[in-house]
């Protein structure tokens, strides 16, 4: 007996047939990929932290260091430095490295009364301390991130940043080296000890970003939005860390 594919009734469970079959492939190859991609997911993050503290590709400065070699190259350069804060205490522990920061975010908005757990790691390179921390915010299209590399006075010594979304040739520049070195020495609390964080101004009269103690960076050309979102990630995400590093004064 022949199927009748003209009608409705065949086109509606054909398509039920296909989704179900297709989505058991995707879930199918997603579970497979999972161990794959939580590793991917782990070096990145080794190297973003490794790149904050000025541990880059041994060919380019600009780069971080190859997948290969970053589990050794965190080990050797971090290794058990890694601590959970929470207000001004800091418990040593690895579970450190499992901590999200849009998790944890997302928590605080779920729950204002939730103290937010953050993450630090603590680098030691050329007999200098450096304390990496992460934050996270958005920019104009999408979520914006970063791995700062800080000394006790919370002096940005190294930067990384990254987006999802962002324009290229535009916001996107954030990821450029360029944009990251502006970011090398500057202070982050002004002349009276305030707690300012890093503006990234238009104007500044500072191209190339000689003076470190303004609280600023020069803006990117045609990515405005895209500055303010980094700006404000910068000031609200360090300034959580800030109660800790009052500690070490």
């Amino acid at each position: 007996m022949a199927i009748d594919t003209s009608k409705n009734s065949y086109t509606i469970i054909f398509s039920i047939i296909m989704v179900v079959v297709v989505g058991s492939l995707l879930a199918g190859i997603s579970s497979s990929l999972s161990d794959t991609i939580k590793t991917n997911k782990k070096i990145e993050k080794m190297q973003n932290i490794l790149y904050a503290m000025g541990v880059t590709h041994p060919e380019d400065v600009n780069e971080s260091v190859p997948e290969a070699q970053a589990e050794e190259l965190f080990k050797k350069y971090v290794g058990e430095e890694q601590y959970i804060i929470v207000g001004d205490k800091a418990t040593k522990t690895n579970e450190a490295f499992k901590i999200e920061v849009k998790k944890e975010q997302d928590k605080v908005k779920a729950d204002a009364s939730y103290q937010q757990k953050l993450s630090m790691f603590i680098g030691k390179k050329d007999g200098k301390e450096f304390y990496i921390v992460p934050v996270r915010g958005n920019g104009l299209w999408g979520p914006v991130w970063a791995y700062l590399s800080l000394d006790k006075d919370m002096v940005v010594q190294g930067a990384f940043f990254d987006h999802q979304t962002e324009t290229p040739g535009l916001g996107a520049n954030i990821k450029e080296a360029f944009f990251r070195d502006d970011f090398k020495g500057e202070h982050t609390f002004d002349a009276q000890g305030n707690y300012q964080g890093i503006a990234i101004k238009k104007g500044n009269g500072d191209p190339k970003n000689d003076r470190k103690t303004d609280n600023a960076v020069d803006a990117m050309a045609g990515a405005t939005i895209t500055g303010d979102g980094v700006a404000a990630m910068i000031k609200k995400g360090l300034g959580l860390y800030v109660p800790y590093f009052k500690t070490l004064k």
